[in-house]
């Protein structure tokens, strides 16, 4: 929704600081404002569990490194096979908050429950559910964005989108840290403390959301569910086919958090340097998007995924803490090039009433890829060493890189006259 000044005599001149907010503004339908919220207190529940958990599951349960990425695997792949049907539907209904606000509604009644667990099965359990709240909303709730931005800033909205949702990490890291300082390795009353922003989630997306208008009006969508992609263009599917080998080397951040305590940063600052990450990520993502929407989203998910390989690369060779701030601080410009520029490149390259399964189909890819990625990883290991694992990662992040660069082009003129 675009705004505008009732009078404009009045408006304020280019060099005035209010007129570049207003510009903003003018990119940044409520619908997507709106939404940065929603994920915003989301973000900030999930992450004030999210970076003590892998401690949690190792020290106090007594699980092994394989199990964490067995739990971090298994319930972002479970999460991913959803949000394909969850897309579709969306698209056969023309609605879309229901879908999401179910969603969200699971994930924080759920992720507080994480405190009465005494096993590490319950965990498992626990984070399967959790994830099936994400799988549910997480197309539905892409396609809303797209649904409200213009072409010409679908980048900016979706690096604004995922802003909000690192700002909200940020917050929840900081939360967590604090809790952790009153608290200590009580991880279970820290955990109760995600609720409070659970609750104001919904909050916000009952009573303030609403469905965005249509920039066009959809085509009737009657394709049943399938896992056909015979009716996108062969860009996409070129890009979910490298998108599912890089993934193959994005195992869980529970590994790089494992990593960060091996090399000398201690529990009480796990959550600050969660923090540090997450204020990289939402500063880059604005960036990241805004650039995509002027050079074009190739260029900025190419140089995002090379820094990728580099970063994995770091990460095996780290040997002090201070390395490793340093790593974190620059991985979260490789997040800030890469999620909302990639949810931008999936919204091009589709017509509008088959966004939502096309954003269910880019993240079923990411889920095929998290389950084995994170297993190959904890096994490599165990089996062998840190930094044995990291750059088998790092290798096969460089190989996808390549490939993205040989078969992936800018937005071709049919694809745009065929979402229009």
């Amino acid at each position: 929704m675009r705004q505008s000044s009732d009078n404009d005599e009045h408006a304020p001149s280019p060099e005035n600081p209010k007129s570049k907010i207003q510009n903003l503004k003018s990119h940044l339908p409520r619908t997507v404002v709106i939404l940065g919220l929603v994920s915003l207190f989301n973000d900030a529940a999930g992450e004030i569990v999210y970076p003590l958990l892998p401690l949690f599951l190792t020290d106090t349960l007594g699980a092994s490194k394989t199990f964490v990425g067995l739990v971090e695997g298994l319930a972002e792949s479970v999460s991913s096979l959803l949000k394909l049907p969850a897309g579709w539907y969306s698209d056969r209904l023309k609605k879309r908050k229901g879908i999401v606000l179910l969603g969200y509604s699971i994930a924080s009644l759920i992720r507080p429950l994480l405190a009465l667990a005494t096993a590490s099965w319950q965990v498992l359990a626990l984070r399967f559910t959790d994830r099936l709240g994400k799988g549910l909303r997480s197309a539905p709730r892409d396609a809303m964005i797209a649904d409200a931005a213009p072409a010409e800033s679908r980048g900016l909205a979706f690096g604004f989108h995922r802003a909000m949702d690192h700002g909200g990490a940020i917050v929840g890291a900081l939360v967590a840290a604090w809790l952790v300082g009153i608290f200590h390795s009580d991880y279970r009353r820290i955990f109760w403390m995600a609720a409070i922003p659970g609750l104001v989630t919904l909050l916000i997306l009952i009573f303030l959301v609403k469905e965005p208008p249509r920039n066009a009006p959809l085509a009737k969508s009657t394709a049943s569910w399938s896992l056909n992609l015979s009716g996108f263009h062969p860009q996409f599917k070129y890009f979910l086919s490298i998108l599912l080998l890089f993934m193959l080397s994005n195992s869980s951040d529970a590994f790089l958090l494992l990593r960060a305590n091996e090399c000398g940063v201690s529990a009480a600052m796990i959550p600050l340097l969660w923090a540090l990450l997450h204020v990289s990520k939402a500063l880059s993502s604005i960036v990241g998007g805004g650039l995509s929407d002027r050079f074009g989203r190739r260029t900025v998910i190419l140089i995002g995924w090379l820094l990728y390989a580099l970063i994995y690369v770091g990460f095996a060779l780290a040997s002090s803490s201070v390395l490793v701030w340093i790593l974190f601080a620059v991985y979260g410009i490789y997040f800030g090039f890469t999620e909302g520029v990639e949810k931008a490149m999936v919204a091009d390259l589709v017509a509008p009433e088959k966004r939502g399964t096309a954003f269910g189909f880019y993240n079923l890819v990411i889920g095929l890829g998290a389950l084995p990625a994170s297993l190959l990883l904890g096994f490599l290991w165990q089996r062998y060493s840190a930094e044995f694992a990291l750059m088998t990662s790092a290798v096969i992040s460089l190989l996808a890189t390549v490939l993205f660069a040989f078969f992936i082009t800018e937005r071709r003129p049919e694809i745009e006259k065929a979402s229009e």
